[in-house]
């Protein structure tokens, strides 16, 4: 069976869980490629099987074919496991819907359709087409269907997830607890003080503001939201070849900010080892 309908037999089966971009209407039913709410408004199937659910599509850094390249590379020699790996551990076990906001390549979803044994409904979206084509073509991610989609208009119907996972990325609080079941989750990872500290420092003097990191506002903001949540600490150290180096370099947008005598400075160091530290910020309560 061809990927796009796969894709549509997917929807098909789960299609009260979207809701219309455009008048936030349900939609009534897949036909051909295509899927149709109620009020008429169409929305294509891609080729390779990606919804596209977004009004609108932003061109920027994050459409370099180099930098998902990169990071799918690193991200299969495990960078972020121990990170997937907690978010995991904290899940309940049963059944969940689970929606990454920012997916990416898809790399976290694609870790819980390896790790978990409960059948769970993945999802996951972004803005960026470069990004989503690297996830359907991923093999081992059979089992998560991948939307084009916007973080500030979610084509999704209220209360149908019990997990939001918001990792490394921007939130839209009133989106996701729209979105969220009245017992769901969100799961925010942020950078911490010490988040490849080394590779900031080869990048930029000590004067600049991507010298360290501050995610003081970001915390804060998530606590106004979320006044009972809780944080776990993860950090580690990952261990690089000369070739993985300047995947990093080439996978982090940090680069966006250095100068180009700066980049190619660092270009010419040996790093053998980076630092992960994040911060997992969610509202499971005790």
């Amino acid at each position: 069976m061809k990927k796009i309908e796969v894709s549509c037999n997917w929807v098909k089966k789960n299609l009260k869980l979207f809701s219309c971009p455009d008048c936030h209407g349900p939609f009534i039913k897949v036909a051909g490629y295509s899927v149709f709410c109620a009020q008429g408004h169409t929305f294509d199937f891609a080729k390779k099987g990606t919804l596209y659910l977004a009004k609108h599509h932003r061109q920027n850094n994050y459409e370099s074919e180099a930098f998902w390249q990169a990071r799918q590379t690193l991200l299969q020699t495990g960078l972020f496991e121990p990170i997937y790996r907690k978010i995991a551990s904290l899940l309940p076990l049963r059944r969940l819907s689970i929606l990454d906001a920012g997916c990416g390549q898809g790399a976290a979803l694609s870790y819980l359709a390896q790790k978990r044994n409960f059948a769970d409904t993945l999802i996951g979206f972004d803005l960026s087409k470069k990004a989503l084509n690297f996830a359907v073509q991923n093999k081992e991610q059979k089992d998560v269907f991948f939307c084009a989609a916007d973080l500030a208009n979610l084509p999704f119907a209220d209360h149908g997830f019990d997990v939001i996972l918001d990792i490394f990325t921007t939130s839209a609080y009133a989106e996701f607890n729209r979105v969220l079941n009245s017992a769901g989750m969100i799961f925010k990872v942020i950078p911490d003080n010490q988040y490849l500290i080394e590779l900031r420092h080869l990048l930029y003097e000590k004067d600049s503001d991507n010298y360290q990191y501050d995610n003081e506002k970001v915390k804060k903001l998530f606590y106004q939201h979320y006044p009972q949540a809780k944080e776990y600490h993860v950090k580690y150290q990952f261990k690089l070849t000369k070739k993985s180096f300047q995947e990093l370099l080439q996978m982090t947008p940090l680069q966006w900010g250095a100068s180009s005598q700066r980049l190619q400075w660092a270009a010419d160091q040996e790093l053998t080892q980076i630092t992960i530290e994040i911060i997992l910020l969610t509202t499971i309560c005790d």
